[in-house]
């Protein structure tokens, strides 16, 4: 074991903590997952860096990342739709902008984990036929987007639950929830657009790639 499948496992732990805090009736433990996200983040970063550089990639590391990347998409997006559609809170947790309340849109929950979970099979069926699949630009940059977006959503559940705890009702915290909810909706918007434009662009460059191979395997059996 590793230092970096060490990270990648306490992602993986992490991932549940970070889908049930954001639903704690106290801004204590809205802030711990919050802090637990931000911890889950760097150590996503960090454990391919170490990886790479110390020459620690592993096979287990190679199945472990992806699923614990996964498991930590669905432990962020789920609940940010949930709670900012009213389930489980009495407070409005929607972002707050400059064009009112806006929360998560169930399309775009859709989108994002639907991309993730085509890309997962498309990956698969691209390395079935000898193809590696290695992350590209905008990919990534959809990662920085989107990890910006979550924290922003998680960090504004805890000083919600704060605000009305202490009965914050003044000009910085008016400034505050609308800065917060300006960079969550941008950060979002952006994310998505990514998202998509990502996809095409992996399909545009491996489609044509694995469908060859696919063909010579098909011969090569002939």
């Amino acid at each position: 074991m590793n230092l970096p499948n060490a990270l990648t496992i306490g992602r993986i732990i992490m991932a549940p903590l970070i889908a049930l805090l954001p639903f704690a009736p106290t801004w204590e433990l809205k802030l711990a997952g919050f802090v637990l996200y931000i911890v889950a983040s760097i150590s996503d970063y960090y454990d391919g860096v170490l990886a790479r550089t110390r020459n620690l990639v592993t096979d287990l590391g190679k199945l472990l990342d992806p699923l614990a990347d996964k498991l930590l998409l669905l432990a962020t997006l789920v609940p940010m739709y949930l709670i900012m559609s009213g389930w489980g809170t009495p407070l409005s947790m929607a972002f707050v902008t400059p064009f009112g309340e806006i929360g998560v849109p169930l399309w775009v929950l859709v989108v994002v984990l639907g991309r993730e979970l085509f890309m997962t099979v498309f990956r698969q069926i691209a390395a079935a036929h000898g193809v590696i699949i290695a992350a590209i630009g905008p990919a990534k940059w959809k990662l920085g987007f989107q990890s910006v977006w979550v924290g922003s959503a998680y960090f504004w559940f805890a000083a919600k639950e704060a605000a009305f705890h202490y009965a914050w009702t003044g000009p910085a915290w008016r400034g505050f929830a609308l800065f917060n909810g300006t960079v969550g909706l941008i950060t979002m918007a952006v994310a998505v657009l990514l998202t998509l434009y990502s996809l095409w662009l992996y399909l545009r460059q491996y489609g044509r790639v694995v469908r060859r191979g696919a063909r010579a395997r098909e011969r090569a059996k002939t």
